[in-house]
């Protein structure tokens, strides 16, 4: 609100105005009529009536930037709503959209418009591919048309979203590299200890190109595949990921990344934590020089017979702290046992000396049992089913039964017989309840072992990818745009993970994400604002976090443009 002066022949008179807009255009109203200066005058016995007006309207102000304004919109209930006008808006987004620009991604998406000279908006394009990634995850055309009901609607059409893909996957390392370092202003980061694992997607196609290729799917499905890699940092946030063959090596997919990062990202002292299928030895010794370490889960199975010998060993075993060595025969197993015990040694293996510890637990074992309790059940359920018993794969229950086709006598029987293979049962049970780890790491072994178990976060950022961003299926077949595709991914995942960590970590990933993706608002017409969502504990603890609100009763216009402008300032969620 402002003040404006209306001078005639007779009188000099004051108003207070305010902008608004109506039928789409901007103009003005009289909030308040004050009166005549000479009015003014003789009420204020000689104060000035313009710096009296001044400081009146700046009170005014105040009381409504207080949020003290009542909003009053007359509705009819003979008028009919207009047909395909949006009664509610998303504004989950515009959390979403302050880490975005935290990152700094506008900005490089500018730098990369202006080096190309993009006829298109690329920053609207990403940031909607993006928090659309999160919250209505689905084809790039469903996508756009998403974003059409957020309270900032997309400045570009759908065609421009195709090459801006192309655009996108031709900066993929740029971004990857700049968004990194702009994320150290934001959350806290572990680059002391960096996690890598792989994963694949298959595409509903039948023949092969220079990208979707047959390999060995983790879904099984008999589809081309691309395969997808990545690393993840000690605080759970994805660092960087790569895209390869679906027939590619998994193991040939580590050192190139790595490579990268360590010339990219200005990393180069910490430790590798993988699964045993990508600690092969070419990559421990990569990661046996220069400040670099490695932990690499190992098959206590695939051991060396002497050293499978040792590790089943029962006596010999430590606690941490516990001088003593523990025979674990005398352990209870019971479930309630959550003591890990442990047994180290060094050993030589293809030229490359590294430290193999082996834990025992009590739990895990139960655990391991009541598995396999369950997979023999459903064995002996399949046991009169001979035809289905082909094709057996790892931990498939049917592994645990054996077939004949002569009886005990010799001689040839009428039909297959199928029973429990109890040489098998019993030779993966002396393996239940142990683990074991080789690294070059001479630290504490309970450091180490604490290490190791959080790679569960590196497969829960795949779950997230494949589940809650329905990364697949990928409608897209050019190979540039598969990988931006990806590439929006692996932002999302990363603008998440900063989210989880704003709110400490309180609230899982499906209750955020349904959260935010309810948070949406019915427009009033030229007034504001009315939110349509239930308040929580969740919401109070966003709004806290990025120091705005939505949850008033009704917002007005300028109370929503100040949000966005608040949103669009990376200054305001920076590390303290």
């Amino acid at each position: 609100m402002r003040l404006t002066i209306s001078k005639s022949p007779n009188a000099t008179n004051i108003f207070v105005i305010e902008d608004v807009k109506e039928n789409g255009k901007r103009t003005t109203r009289v909030v308040e009529s004050l009166g005549s200066v000479n009015e003014l005058e003789a009420k204020l016995n000689g104060q000035d009536p313009i710096e009296w007006a001044k400081a009146y309207v700046k009170e005014l102000n105040e009381k409504k930037s207080q949020d003290q304004e009542t909003v009053i919109q007359k509705l009819s209930t003979a008028k009919q709503i207009p047909k395909e006008k949006i009664n509610k808006v998303q504004s989950g987004y515009l959390f979403l959209q302050s880490i975005y620009n935290g990152l700094e991604l506008d900005k490089i998406c500018h730098s990369i418009s202006s080096e190309t000279k993009a006829e298109y908006n690329l920053d609207s394009i990403l940031s909607r591919l993006l928090y659309t990634r999160i919250l209505n995850p689905s084809s790039k055309r469903s996508s756009y048309e998403a974003s059409l009901n957020y309270i900032e609607p997309p400045d570009f059409t759908l065609h421009q979203v195709y090459r801006a893909l192309s655009l996108l996957s031709q900066n993929i390392e740029k971004i990857e590299m700049q968004v990194y370092k702009n994320s150290l202003q934001l959350a806290e980061r572990n680059t002391k200890v960096l996690y890598y694992d792989c994963t694949n997607y298959f595409f509903e196609i039948e023949e092969e190109d220079s990208l979707r290729k047959y390999g060995v799917g983790k879904q099984h499905q008999p589809n081309p595949l691309v395969q997808m890699g990545l690393f993840m940092d000690g605080s759970g946030m994805p660092l960087a990921f790569c895209i390869d063959e679906g027939s590619k090596n998994e193991q040939n997919t580590l050192t190139p990344l790595e490579r990268r990062i360590i010339k990219d990202f200005d990393l180069s002292e910490f430790i590798v934590c993988t699964d045993a299928g990508l600690g092969s030895t070419d990559n421990r010794k990569f990661n046996n020089k220069q400040n670099r370490s490695y932990i690499v889960t190992q098959s206590i199975k695939r051991l060396k017979a002497h050293l499978n010998e040792w590790a089943l060993d029962p006596t010999g075993w430590h606690l941490p702290n516990v001088k003593a060595d523990i025979d674990i025969r005398r352990v209870s197993d019971l479930s309630s046992n959550t003591r890990i015990y442990y047994k180290e040694r060094w050993i030589n293996e293809n030229g490359l000396s590294q430290r193999l510890i082996v834990t025992y637990s009590p739990k895990y074992k139960n655990y391991m049992r009541t598995i396999r309790g369950r997979q023999i059940e459903r064995a002996q359920a399949l046991a009169d089913k001979p035809a289905k018993l082909k094709q057996k794969r790892s931990n498939d229950p049917k592994r645990f039964l054996s077939s004949t086709h002569c009886t005990q006598d010799g001689e040839i029987a009428q039909k297959e017989l199928v029973r429990l293979d109890v040489g098998r049962l019993a030779n993966e049970e002396q393996y239940d309840g142990f683990y074991g780890v080789c690294t070059n790491l001479e630290g504490d072994v309970d450091e180490i072992l604490k290490i190791n178990r959080r790679r569960w976060e590196i497969e829960e950022s795949f779950r997230i990818l494949k589940t809650e961003f329905k990364a697949r299926p990928v409608h897209l077949s050019r190979e540039d745009r598969i990988r931006a595709h990806f590439l929006t991914c692996f932002l999302s995942l990363l603008i998440l993970r900063i989210l989880e960590q704003k709110t400490e970590n309180k609230y899982t990933v499906p209750e955020i994400i349904s959260t935010l993706r309810d948070m949406e608002m019915v427009p009033i017409k030229s007034k504001g604002y009315i939110p349509a969502y239930t308040r929580t504990d969740l919401t109070d603890t966003l709004h806290e976090k990025f120091g705005f609100q939505t949850d008033r009763e009704v917002l007005t216009q300028n109370m929503m443009k100040k949000i966005i402008q608040h949103t669009e300032n990376p200054k305001t969620l920076r590390k303290k």
